[in-house]
């Protein structure tokens, strides 16, 4: 069986999903308002959302259980 050929990543996730946001945003401002451009907002805020969890995750507030 062939090996699967993974590509070498040169910027983080948190950069690329970042630079995903910024674009589907720019698309979405040259929409005029209506379904599609709603769902492109909302694939920007996911972005960004999931940009921000390796913070949250790493953050010192957050506590293992004990």
């Amino acid at each position: 069986m062939p090996r699967r050929r993974r590509p070498k990543q040169t910027e983080s996730l948190r950069d690329r999903l970042q630079a995903f946001a910024r674009d589907v945003r720019s698309k979405a401002a040259a929409l005029s308002p209506g379904t599609e451009r709603d769902e492109l907002l909302k694939k920007a805020r996911l972005a960004d959302t999931t940009s921000h969890l390796g913070e949250w995750a790493n953050s010192p507030g957050l506590q293992p259980p004990k």
